[in-house]
């Protein structure tokens, strides 16, 4: 299938047309008005420091429903021990900066780049994006960030610099969301951490048409 070159308006060909890998498109640019068109069509932006601008629409998809969130006993003893204090909202740019910095296995570098976490500042700071912190003597430990489109929450990144802190958050964002009415946290790509979390992989075609519902319910 061909991947498509984006223009200046901030649309996009249907998901569907996506390679077998899930790229779907290339080009275009990370502001606000794209970025939510992307993420209200099932499509989200990662790409390499230096290359363009990659749009993905895997299938399949990876999602965790809110309420199979799997805790683990240690996780549940974690979080009654009050270790960690949750926040939500309070120290966005240090969360997706943290993300960016943190070394994972097997990854040279990181996709956040300074480009896109400028870009998802900017979405926070226009209410569409949000971090849940976990916080430890004051200091910063683990966090999560995302963007919300309906009753979809698309998670980004997560990181921990305390053992289980980002799992805390986690559990905090899931807690919050499901208050809020959202049903479904979409991973994007599968991850075994997030398989032991409780997530799994659903076709692209169900993932999308629940966004679409999630859409119309909030209006």
């Amino acid at each position: 299938m061909p991947v498509f070159r984006l223009g200046p308006d901030p649309i996009f060909p249907p998901p569907a047309m996506a390679d077998p890998e899930g790229i779907l498109a290339v080009g275009g640019d990370l502001s606000p008005g794209r970025l939510i068109a992307a993420y209200r069509a099932g499509i989200f932006p990662w790409y390499e420091a230096g290359g363009p601008i990659l749009w993905w629409s895997p299938d399949p998809r990876a999602v965790l429903y809110l309420d199979e969130l799997n805790v683990s006993r240690r996780l549940a003893r974690t979080i009654r021990s009050g270790r960690f204090e949750t926040r939500l909202d309070t120290a966005f740019p240090q969360v997706i900066r943290a993300c960016a910095e943190v070394s994972r296995p097997g990854e040279d570098g990181t996709w956040i780049t300074p480009e896109m976490q400028r870009a998802y500042i900017r979405l926070h700071e226009l209410g569409h994006a949000h971090s849940m912190e976990a916080w430890r003597d004051g200091e910063l430990a683990g966090g999560i960030y995302g963007v919300r489109v309906g009753r979809c929450f698309c998670g980004e990144s997560m990181f921990h610099r305390r053992t289980d802190a980002s799992k805390v958050a986690l559990v905090a964002l899931v807690a919050r969301l499901r208050a809020e009415g959202v049903t479904l946290l979409d991973c994007q790509v599968t991850s075994e951490h997030m398989l032991s979390l409780g997530a799994r992989e659903i076709p692209r075609r169900r993932f999308l048409e629940e966004l679409e519902a999630g859409l119309r319910i909030e209006g």
